[in-house]
Parts: C-alpha cells; sequence; structure tokens
C-alpha cells in the first residue's frame, strides 16, 4: 500500500503547467478531513497550503503550496489538514 512517501512533490515544466491550467479547479477552506485515492491524481496547487500525513496517522508527511505539482498514487490512504485556504488544478487518471 502506498504512503505519503510516495507523493511526488515537484515545480512543473512550462508544458506541464499550461496542461493542468486547463483541467478543472477544486478548492476548499481550512480544514482537516480523510480521503482515499481510488485512482492516480495530479494537481497543481494555485493557492494554500496542505499537509497530508498516512492514515492511519504516523510521523511521515508531505507538505506542499503555491506552484507545486503534486501526484498522489492510486491506494494511498490519507488525512489532508488544510492550514491556508487551496485551490487547486486537478486530473485523476
Amino acid at each position: 500500500m502506498p504512503t505519503v512517501k510516495d507523493v511526488i512533490v515537484r515545480k512543473p515544466t512550462e508544458q506541464e503547467a499550461r496542461t493542468c491550467k486547463t483541467w478543472d479547479t477544486w478548492g476548499c477552506p481550512e480544514s482537516e478531513f480523510p480521503w482515499d485515492y481510488t485512482q492516480t491524481e495530479t494537481c497543481l496547487i494555485l493557492e494554500g497550503k496542505v499537509t497530508v500525513t498516512d492514515r492511519p496517522e504516523g510521523p511521515d508527511h508531505v507538505t506542499f503550496g503555491p506552484g507545486d505539482l503534486v501526484i498522489f498514487p492510486v491506494g494511498l490512504k490519507c488525512i489532508w489538514k488544510v492550514a491556508q485556504p487551496v485551490r487547486k488544478h486537478y486530473d485523476f487518471s
């Protein structure tokens, strides 16, 4: 089973950023909620700050914010902790 150590966080190439900007957007206020990835998600963070931890919660986490390209693997069970309201472009595959 994947963990947050398998989440990829990096800056996108110019081509990747252009592609991401054609995707739908999603946002949410400061909050905390569990999430199960039944598909791989790729997203480009436009605003906010998020820390994701494994579920059940352990010591490992990944934090990302504006300008980050984030890829979540299928099968990841995690907790999203939205520290600053987040807005992102996203695509499931």
